[in-house]
């Protein structure tokens, strides 16, 4: 990497902050009813300048700010996708929070500075720097979490991811302090070379502050065993707000995880695979058990985001090129998975209110046959079932882990699969089997039904055109290595 004297490598990240600030300076001094829909039509128009900028600039790695802050093509990658989810959890909040009656424009000003937070998180270059964009993500996501002032659920879910979040980043913080008693730096590039030029054993206190370093970033990517606050916090936030936390916070989190294992950490692989392996099998073995006995579908996506996150992490644990590779294709599927089958849930509204119970889907084939070609098609290929994405996602992460001769855990991955595969076909048994249930309202707007069609072609269409995401994310892999 070549040092970058000037600002230019953080470009999409300063014109995201002073798009922040101007939005917030125009929803403050604007009338309320005119605040709202301006605020929102510019966060999205900011965040596609953005995804735009951060397109155009993705080259070769570049470091700046005193080392501090570095892009490369694997940061570029995931800022993308972290742009899109937080684009869409702005368009498909607009409705829900219009009916709710708690369409603030500080809902999508929040979204944006917590997208902020997630790119500087991404090209972090110090544990410094990972740590202030951490917080700053963080902070916007405890408040939209309660969101619904005037519901109790929303409060608690808000009250309970601070103070596990705050606990969580205490860890993180602690872990990375002890790392630089140790090594005496901060920086990625210098820790990997404090590291690599050791000799004999590593130090014990670095394995502990790297321990810590994990389980405080195992908490924002909700692995077990700091999964605890996922369920109640996707249960009572605003459905469009857990749509948000299912999908950017964790894809910042992958990439962080994944920088700070392969670089600073890297000469350590043989350490961190064990915990990184413990972690996968955990995660998945929870998400596959139990999801069956959940009736409430937000709660139901909460343990299967956890069980997500668990194939997600066997492409870490390999470390090699070829399982980052995974890991990105698997993120950029899970995204779009889960923003169709958060559309759909977010189409479940019956005389004005919402409904989360799976029990409420009885029928859906007879009632709203799209709605449930959709939804079959997210379940599917969340069940990892092919020809749908989903399947490619899994191979790809059980390909690296085999390659890498981690037999044991690529076939814990399988069987925890078929057994996670039962309760997403429960719901499509009750969706084309079970008696009808009173219909659901039609949608006011037509946001909806576009992000569910959308998603679901992209997610049918993959096995025809799997070339664009394939290579983009080897690029992506190969510029980490690379790094």
């Amino acid at each position: 990497m070549s040092d970058f004297p000037i600002i230019l490598p953080a470009l999409p990240e300063i014109v995201l902050a002073l798009a922040g600030m101007g939005l917030l300076m125009a929803g403050v001094f604007s009338s309320a009813e005119r605040a709202n829909a301006a605020v929102t039509d510019l966060a999205l128009a900011a965040l596609a300048v953005v995804i735009g900028l951060v397109m155009i600039m993705s080259g070769p790695p570049v470091v700046a700010f005193n080392g501090m802050f570095a892009t490369s093509a694997f940061g570029a990658f995931v800022k993308v996708l972290v742009l899109a989810a937080s684009m869409l959890a702005i368009l498909m909040g607009r409705d829900y929070m219009a009916r709710e009656a708690i369409d603030r424009f500080e809902y999508p000003v929040l979204i944006v500075f917590s997208a902020l937070g997630m790119m500087m998180m991404i090209s972090a270059n110090t544990l410094i720097a990972l740590y202030l964009g951490l917080e700053l993500q963080s902070l916007c996501l405890y408040v939209i979490a309660a969101f619904h002032r005037d519901s109790l659920r929303s409060t608690e879910a808000g009250l309970k991811y601070f103070v596990l979040g705050a606990l969580s980043s205490g860890m993180m913080l602690y872990g990375a302090s002890i790392v630089y008693g140790f090594t005496g730096a901060t920086g990625f590039p210098q820790i990997a070379e404090v590291l690599a030029a050791g000799t004999g054993a590593t130090p014990v206190g670095v394995i502990i502050g790297l321990v810590f370093v994990i389980a405080g970033l195992a908490f924002k990517i909700s692995a077990v065993p700091f999964h605890m606050w996922t369920p109640d916090v996707y249960e009572g936030a605003p459905t469009p707000v857990t749509a948000f936390f299912a999908v950017a916070p964790k894809l910042a989190a992958f990439a962080l995880l994944l920088r700070v294992m392969l670089e600073p950490f890297g000469p350590l692989v043989d350490e961190w695979r064990q915990i990184i392996v413990l972690v996968s099998i955990g995660s998945m073995i929870l998400g596959a058990f139990a999801a069956i006995s959940q009736t409430n579908i937000k709660r139901l996506m909460a343990y299967s985001s956890i069980g997500h996150v668990g194939y997600a992490l066997i492409g870490l644990a390999a470390g090699t090129e070829t399982g980052v590779r995974g890991v990105l294709i698997y993120l950029a599927i899970y995204l779009v998975m889960n923003i169709g089958t958060f559309a759909c849930i977010l189409s479940m509204r019956r005389h004005g209110d919402m409904v989360e119970g799976i029990g409420d889907l009885a029928g859906l084939s007879t009632t709203s046959p799209r709605m449930a070609l959709a939804l079959t098609v997210f379940l599917f290929s969340l069940a990892g079932i092919p020809p749908l994405a989903g399947f490619f996602g899994k191979l790809y992460v059980l390909m690296a882990a085999i390659d890498a001769g981690l037999y044991t855990l690529a076939l814990i991955g399988v069987l925890a699969s078929v057994v996670g595969a039962y309760y997403y076909l429960r719901i499509i048994k009750i969706m084309y089997f079970d008696p009808a249930a009173e219909p659901f309202d039609r949608p006011s707007t037509r946001t909806l039904g576009v992000i569910m069609t959308v998603a679901a072609v992209v997610i049918a269409a993959f096995i025809v055109f799997p070339e664009p995401l394939v290579n983009s994310a080897g690029r992506a892999a190969a510029a980490l290595f690379a790094g």
